[in-house]
């Protein structure tokens, strides 16, 4: 006679065991319609599910958060059904859940057209209309190699016996066809309402150039109709976005094959890029961070010595050099760590804020790259905090404040932090994990800040946390780090006299704001669509004239506001006045200036923004005034754009 407990806190008796189904059922009408899954005492099953024993157990539905992933992997195999009932010869391989949708690789004789696409999504709509029930079933690990092969399904063959031999495997059926799987998934086809089918791509089976190309699929599948709406609406904006397109109509940079995973940064480009490290240099001066510079070669044996050989050797660029190895470095830490150690530091020079602006190389997959999203030179804002145990609290409470006010700055304030973990792949001892774990979770209490956990995704070497920035058309992006590290400090021998005149070990503070220089200004592109603040823009202000009567007071106006700080071009060609209003509208420049006849008189200019608005006849002394207020402004800045 089960117990069920449900998230009330109400229990509800039953005289023998009962299904997920029937508990919803008991419930209500209501709820059993849309049950898509339960969770047993917090773990997720379908609603086929038996529970013979007392347990506390809630009803996933649509509104659940976890109900989205059940429903895409549920709409992953209604794919693989559709493209197996299309072309029965297609074999299945993998279908896995991603951010906003899934994909399936198949193996095929021939690739995949976008015409299949669309055979694909009509098949996938037909068999969601027939609300077909979903089954599942096992059968032993042997059993189910022999099913699977017999089927000519060699892929999944192999995938199932790399399971090992005392495993029973779990199989979902949806009519005659059937998938490996563990689930949950949803009770049938009928529940599958929002999706679509995305784009077409090759991947190697188990991502190994070596073996075959297989035809990857991916979708996307949402709760309803509205979601699946304002999703591939945010598609289109994202599109009309991309860094890649807006950064060559700006002139702001371009890449080239000569250079893969590098950046060629143009006069306007590399304004804004000066523009962003002048700020942060500036914020980290009145934080107490003193700047220094590290070299990109450092001998094998310092990375062999901080545990980066054994961990990250194949992210890192290797050069030789008079029979000795050398690395790139792709990151700060050990050469930071190198600066601390010129000279015994005392208790009372903690803490010790060292800042870089650090160049950095690791060696990406190509097919990873990405604009300037992803790179393999880069530019970090990068910072270690040696302090000691004591002292790790007001650090974080102070980075958080610092970091809080730099995102502002930029036009961020939505931010959220993941508390990252200790990771399989790691440096140091349990114990040591056990402190640095303890010590980050008393600082994130200290700080106030609301985290999420992020399980397994901690630095090889310490915990941190992630600041996790929202922009204008809701995409999250990881910037910001905090990483607590008791590592590196005890292998490569760092020390301070304490006040009792014995030997300790600092604790070292990995942090980052922006995270690396391309990827942020990236962000800020595709943010702002190319509109950026004024601070931030490459060129401030534009003025133009409507004759060539206008020459000389215009370029007297332009010298005038160049004096005052201010980044300012003239358009003197001949050429009528929209034309060059339309230009330099598209050029996303804050400001534009026109001077006629009436304006040379009146000692004036016109004042019009980038986004149409007419501000009327203004003094060049209110000129320099408006632009400057908005500059101070900076994220918060008042342009209508």
């Amino acid at each position: 006679m089960p117990v069920i407990t449900l998230p009330d806190g109400s229990e509800r008796r039953f005289d023998s065991a009962v299904t997920v189904a029937e508990l919803a059922a008991s419930i209500g009408a209501g709820l059993a319609k849309a049950a898509l899954a339960g969770r047993v005492d917090g773990q997720l099953v379908d609603t086929s599910h038996r529970i013979e024993a007392d347990a506390k157990v809630s009803i996933v539905t649509d509104k659940d958060p976890e109900a989205l992933e059940i429903l895409r992997h549920s709409t992953a195999h209604l794919l693989a059904q559709a493209v197996q009932a299309i072309y029965p010869s297609a074999q299945v391989t993998i279908g896995p859940v991603i951010e906003d949708g899934f994909f399936y690789d198949f193996s095929f004789e021939r690739p995949f057209t976008p015409e299949d696409l669309e055979k694909f999504e009509a098949k996938m709509k037909e068999l969601a209309k027939a609300d077909l029930k979903v089954e599942r079933r096992t059968l032993p690990r042997d059993e189910a190699v022999t099913l699977f092969k017999g089927m000519g399904e060699h892929y999944k063959a192999e995938i199932i016996s790399s399971i090992p031999a005392d495993q029973d495997i779990s199989l979902y059926g949806q009519g005659q066809w059937f998938d490996l799987c563990r689930g949950p998934h949803v009770p049938s086809t009928g529940k599958l309402k929002a999706f679509k089918l995305m784009k077409l791509a090759g991947a190697y089976w188990r991502g190994d150039s070596k073996n075959e190309m297989l035809q990857r699929v991916y979708g996307t599948a949402w709760r309803n109709d509205q979601d699946l709406k304002e999703y591939l609406t945010r598609l289109e904006e994202a599109e009309k976005r991309d860094h890649r397109r807006i950064g060559r109509e700006l002139g702001l940079f371009h890449q080239q094959e000569e250079a893969v995973g590098s950046v060629f940064w143009h006069p306007a480009g590399h304004t804004l890029w000066r523009d962003v490290e002048h700020y942060m240099r500036g914020r980290l001066e009145g934080s107490g961070y003193v700047e220094v510079k590290s070299p990109q070669l450092l001998d094998r044996s310092l990375w062999e010595k901080t545990g980066h050989w054994d961990n990250y050797r194949e992210n890192m660029f290797i050069a030789e050099s008079e029979n000795r190895m050398l690395a790139v470095k792709p990151m700060n830490c050990p050469g930071h760590v190198l600066i601390y150690k010129q000279g015994m530091k005392s208790y009372r020079d903690l803490p010790l804020r060292i800042a870089e602006f650090g160049s950095c190389h690791r060696n990406e997959p190509s097919g990873a790259l990405h604009g300037l999203m992803r790179v393999r030179a880069f530019t970090q804002d990068d910072a270690h905090i040696f302090c000691t145990e004591d002292q790790i609290n007001a650090e974080t409470v102070a980075f958080c404040a610092l970091l809080q006010s730099v995102y502002a700055d930029f036009g961020f304030t939505d931010v959220h932090v993941k508390f990252s973990d200790r990771p399989l792949k790691r440096a140091g001892s349990d114990e040591t994990w056990d402190k640095a774990e303890h010590a980050l979770r008393s600082a994130v209490e200290v700080a106030g800040l609301k985290v999420t956990l992020n399980p397994g995704e901690g630095a090889f070497y310490g915990p941190k946390l992630e600041f996790v920035l929202r922009d204008a058309i809701g995409r999250d992006w990881q910037c910001g780090t905090l990483q607590v590290d008791f590592v590196l400090p005890e292998r490569l021998d760092a020390e301070y006299v304490a006040e009792d005149n014995t030997r300790k070990r600092p604790v070292m503070l990995h942090r980052a704001i922006l995270g690396s220089f391309e990827r942020f200004i990236a962000i800020l592109i595709e943010n702002y669509a190319g509109r950026l603040p004024p601070w931030l823009a490459p060129t401030q202000a534009v003025l133009m004239t409507i004759t060539d009567r206008q020459i000389d007071f215009v370029t007297k106006c332009a010298e005038s506001l160049k004096n005052q700080g201010l980044r300012v071009e003239t358009d003197l060609r001949n050429e009528k006045v929209g034309f060059k209003i339309r230009e330099h509208t598209l050029k996303r420049v804050p400001y534009l200036l026109v001077a006629g006849d009436r304006e040379v008189e009146s000692q004036s200019l016109a004042v019009r923004t980038r986004s149409g608005k007419d501000m009327g006849v203004m003094t060049l002394d209110e000129v320099k005034a408006l632009i400057q207020s908005d500059i101070a402004k900076r994220g918060r800045h008042s342009l209508e754009d």
